[in-house]
């Protein structure tokens, strides 16, 4: 038995149980026994020191392990006396490691712990839940009122207000990180239950999915209600927009509408109150349509190229003007505000279009001309209440392709003469996104990574003042990685905002990455974080919007707010915004952390930084990013990684999948769909390559 003891002494699984094994983990050595290691069976060291997984061995002979040693103290902590110390070590990154090490214990109370913080109810914030509908099997009649030149291919990606063409700007050094390459359209959508688009106006919702829209309607004891859904269509919807007028309208039936559009289609439904709805007709722009809103009960719809088109609900006339080439809008009473390429701003007054219908005019006028003459890449109108004193004041803020933020007023008694221009701002070196003039605050947003400057507003008597004038408030970025098709194939559901009435606190809403389920609500203003959401379901956000809900009849109730979260499953999910807005000051103070911000992108991968040569601007859409996601097509897309999900999160999101693999089948059973219109040419802006931020130490309110 004696000669026998050489010959085992080298096999690793026979060892002593008291053997003392010695591990270099990152650089770091660690000491301990063999029965330490290899009390949980089946785990890597049962693995590693039976022989099943080959050795690397140090200049010291110490077992080689290429891990985090931080990370791995508390772990051997663990093996060693079956209590758990994470001071230090965040949650994600122990269970990440201690699933790496296969320790099925410890896996099981760091996934304990974290359901300890999450609820499928949600927290103190979530107010409803709404399941995915049913996918309509009848199909939408097939006639349209297309001609053979209005056909083409697929339209631009979908913008909202005050936003800019995906062409102009600086991308920024985040956003050329990102991978640029996009998968062509096949006119096959991915994920045809997933929720693409989220829109409200007073006690109405309309979701639109890729083939269909539904549209609930909130009851005062009933809650929300399904009151309306499409036919099935034969294209992916790629702009929404809904109005709900107080009941008891002038308009009868046409106070309450719903529209959808993709190309150059806009179909167009009236909706009842008690349920149903019907289609009132299908127009045509010409050109692809890349805003869809309404302006009291007249549908808008404009594109880049310079053309509006207008339904009136009371002529039942459909109106299409040239105009030129529209780089931003806003809307403020019966006012349309178009902000151009070449530097003008004009407005239309929507309740003189029944006068001059027949004329076939819009009366489109030119309102003011910026004295550089840049585009007008964002455009915010401000109507200040109506005294006996001061009539009506109306102020303008718009922000242009060079980067400065201008602000215009139009005195009352000099109406004639047109707006004077008021300040000027140029503290941007990127050009303008966003801009909003609210009653306390100016907010604009630039193309480099979503860069926010705010300012106080001064007033006497309701009107902006110049004593002291605005004054600097806070510089802040709302960082968005987000792809020109968003989750699956739409921006427009992914706008960060502001939101928000212009009297009250207004936010913005901060999706890191395409994949995210958590959002993050701050304010506009400061940059502050009022809360945060994480989905019920653990599914992907995939759109999101915030609704300014008219109160009840009730004695005492009063307005309320909603964050309206759409989920790749197909789900609708509400958040009391009213109730954090009451409780500012308990979430942490500024933005994302930095361990936030990295728990974050840990959910993607991104690519190396782009050339110079390949930072040019994009000339398909689908290549490029949405001017408050990435804000630029000289940025490319975020890809998610693929490595698998963990066990705690997987469950709920198979539960909640099977609406879309519903739909996936349906979609798989019928005919392909229609491909839709090739959008028209841009116009050439005239900007030259951007220039590269520098490289900045990341900090709190940087995100």
């Amino acid at each position: 038995m004696a000669a026998a003891a050489p010959a085992t002494e080298g096999l690793p699984g026979l060892g002593p149980p008291g053997e003392v094994i010695h591990l270099n983990v990152g650089g770091k050595r660690f000491s301990t026994s063999r029965q330490t290691l290899t009390w949980i069976p089946d785990s890597f060291f049962s693995s590693l020191l039976s022989g099943r997984i080959s050795t690397l061995k140090d200049e010291t002979g110490a077992i080689f392990i290429d891990r985090d040693p931080t990370v791995f103290a508390p772990i051997l902590n663990f093996l060693r006396t079956k209590e758990l110390d994470s001071r230090g070590v965040h949650g994600s990154s122990l269970l990440h490691e201690a699933q790496f090490y296969g320790l099925t214990p410890l896996v099981r109370r760091l996934q304990l712990r974290e359901e300890l913080d999450r609820s499928s109810c949600g927290n103190v914030l979530f107010n409803g839940y709404l399941p995915p509908p049913v996918f309509p099997v009848k199909r939408r009649n097939r006639h349209s009122l297309v001609t053979p030149q209005q056909l083409g291919g697929r339209p631009a990606p979908v913008r909202r207000s005050n936003t800019m063409p995906p062409n102009l700007g600086n991308a920024g050094l985040l956003g050329r990180m990102l991978d640029e390459k996009a998968p062509p359209f096949t006119g096959l959508p991915e994920e045809p239950g997933m929720v693409r688009l989220v829109c409200g106006h007073n006690s109405w919702i309309a979701v639109a999915y890729t083939q269909f829209l539904v549209c609930y309607r909130l009851k005062e004891a009933s809650g929300w209600q399904l009151v309306f859904s499409s036919p099935r269509l034969d294209w992916p919807i790629e702009r929404l927009a809904l109005t709900a007028r107080v009941p008891g309208g002038t308009l009868g039936e046409n106070d309450k509408m719903v529209a959808a559009a993709t190309g150059s289609e806009i179909l167009l439904w009236a909706l009842q109150a008690e349920g149903g709805g019907s289609e009132i007709g299908v127009f045509h722009l010409g050109v692809p349509v890349e805003a869809l809103f309404f302006v009291g009960n007249q549908l808008i719809a404009t594109s880049h190229t310079g053309r509006i088109g207008v339904w009136n609900a009371v002529t039942k006339h459909w109106q299409v003007q040239e105009v030129q080439p529209i780089t931003s809008y806003d809307a403020a009473g019966s006012f349309l505000l178009l902000g151009c390429n070449n530097g003008s701003i004009y407005y239309v007054d929507v309740q003189k279009f029944p006068l001059r219908m027949k004329d076939n005019d819009l009366l489109v006028s030119e309102l003011y001309r910026d004295p550089a003459e840049d585009g007008v890449t964002a455009l915010s109108v401000y109507l200040t209440p109506k005294t006996s004193d001061s009539g009506n004041w109306i102020e303008i803020a718009y922000g242009t392709s060079s980067g400065g933020v201008r602000v215009i007023v139009q005195h009352p008694e000099t109406v004639g003469s047109g707006p004077q221009l008021f300040q000027t701002f140029t503290v941007h070196r990127s050009p303008v996104t966003k801009i909003m003039l609210s009653e306390k605050h100016l907010i604009s947003v630039c193309a480099d990574n979503n860069h926010v400057r705010t300012w106080s507003v001064t007033r006497f008597r309701g009107m902006i003042s110049t004593q002291p004038g605005s004054t600097p408030l806070a510089s802040f970025k709302i960082l968005a990685l987000e792809s020109a098709d968003g989750h699956g194939g739409c921006s427009a559901g992914n706008d960060i905002g502001p939101y928000g009435e212009r009297d009250d606190q207004q936010v913005f809403i901060q999706k890191v990455v395409p994949s995210a389920s958590q959002l993050f609500v701050r304010l506009s203003s400061t940059g502050q974080r009022v809360c945060s959401v994480r989905s019920v379901d653990g599914s992907p956000t995939t759109a999101f919007t915030v609704l300014e809900c008219e109160g009840s009849r009730r004695l005492g109730s009063r307005p309320r707010r909603y964050l309206l979260t759409g989920q790749a499953n197909g789900s609708l999910a509400m958040w009391d915004l009213t109730t954090a807005m009451d409780g500012l000051g308990q979430a942490p103070a500024g933005g994302l952390t930095e361990e936030e911000l990295m728990e974050q992108l840990e959910q993607c991968e991104l690519a190396p930084l782009a050339s110079p040569r390949n930072s040019l601007p994009s000339p398909s859409p689908r290549a490029s990013l949405t001017s408050l996601h990435s804000v630029s097509s000289h940025t490319s897309l975020c890809s998610c990684r693929g490595s698998p999900s963990p066990p705690q999160a997987e469950a709920p999101r198979r539960r909640g999948g099977s609406f879309v693999e519903r739909c996936q089948e349906l979609v798989r059973s019928g005919p392909e769909l229609r491909r839709p219109p090739t959008p028209a040419p841009r116009p050439s802006t005239g900007l030259g390559a951007p220039l590269a931020p520098p490289k900045m130490k990341l900090n709190e309110t940087s995100f």
